[in-house]
């Protein structure tokens, strides 16, 4: 079984601390690159659209309290 003590000799039952320095220590890998947003308007429409929603919500609640 695998001594989860780092240099240390904190002990991590989980080896958490290991992986996440195995994570941060690992360079970036030539192969994975993030495509390029191609006109990447649906999720700020649906966004908008949703603001724009409550916004309308909490007007007819505003003018119907004060009604």
């Amino acid at each position: 079984m695998a001594d989860n003590q780092g240099p240390q000799g904190n002990y991590d039952p989980a080896g958490s601390t290991q992986m996440f320095r195995a994570f941060v220590d690992e360079g970036p890998q030539g192969g994975r690159q993030q495509a390029a947003p191609a006109a990447s308007g649906g999720p700020r429409i649906g966004l908008i659209i949703g603001v724009v929603i409550a916004v309308a919500v909490v007007a007819g609640v505003a003018w119907l309290a004060l009604k």
